[in-house]
């Protein structure tokens, strides 16, 4: 047996995972569908808790996209939404990202202080979770959530990315998190659809989001970490810590 893997939920979740586990944060619709975006297509990533820590960045890379929402509305000064279609649009805009959403990125901030963080999202879930399962005895997926609620495209993202590390070797911590993978084991990507945040999508007339979402599974061949409040390509060996529990798992 490799380790164990559990499925939790919300910002406030992070801090039983601070020590000793490996982190993935994910926020489907659609935080880190677009840091994992921006990235990938060779910019700068850096995900704020505040518009106060944004602005305050925006001075530090005068140069700055600034992207994002709160409780789903542009803030004063930003560029654009939260959206990975029209980032992906810019091509070629290699400019750095400074990105505020009202849950994704409050996650990504406190993941950040564990020992290990990384993101994912439809994009790379099958590739992190191999390359995690090579390096971490304990993994948290954790949801970001939205208004007091586990969403269904997060559920999914995370369920099929523990999955894959049961198929790895590991085992599922409790109960809830064994029930996850068995809902959304084998079911098309379409089966989150359902959820409010893709009729929030819908409704605010954002499909172009909703249909890249869709259409880009497993496209992203990498892993991404958060250090230093930045989204970075993965390191071989990040931030191991000095526990068994944070050990490399010998492949």
């Amino acid at each position: 047996m490799r380790g164990t893997v559990i499925i939790d939920c919300f910002p406030s979740s992070v801090s039983r995972y601070h020590h000793g586990y490996a982190v993935v944060a994910v926020d489907v619709i659609r935080a880190t569908s677009t840091a994992v975006t921006a990235v990938s297509a060779g910019a700068r990533c850096f995900p704020v808790s505040s518009l106060n820590q944004a602005y305050n960045l925006k001075e530090k890379f005068a140069d700055a996209l600034l992207i994002g929402e709160v409780a789903g509305e542009l803030p004063e000064g930003f560029d654009m939404n939260n959206s990975p279609a029209k980032l992906l649009l810019r091509n070629g805009d290699l400019r750095p990202v400074i990105m505020l959403s009202s849950s994704g990125t409050q996650l990504m901030h406190e993941c950040d202080a564990c020992d290990a963080a990384y993101i994912g999202c439809l994009r790379n879930y099958n590739f992190l979770a191999h390359h995690l399962a090579g390096l971490f005895r304990k993994i948290a997926v954790i949801g970001a959530g939205s208004r007091g609620e586990f969403r269904e495209e997060d559920q999914m993202c995370c369920a099929w990315l523990a999955e894959e590390l049961l198929n790895a070797g590991y085992t599922a911590e409790g109960d809830k998190t064994m029930e996850l993978i068995q809902r959304w084991s084998g079911l098309p990507v379409e089966a989150c659809l359902t959820g409010k945040s893709a009729s929030y999508l819908r409704s605010s007339n954002q499909l172009d989001d909703l249909e890249f979402i869709l259409a880009h599974i497993n496209d992203v061949p990498s892993a991404f970490m958060l250090v230093d409040g930045e989204v970075v390509p993965s390191r071989v060996l990040p931030k191991v810590g000095t526990g068994n529990s944070l050990d490399p798992v010998a492949a």
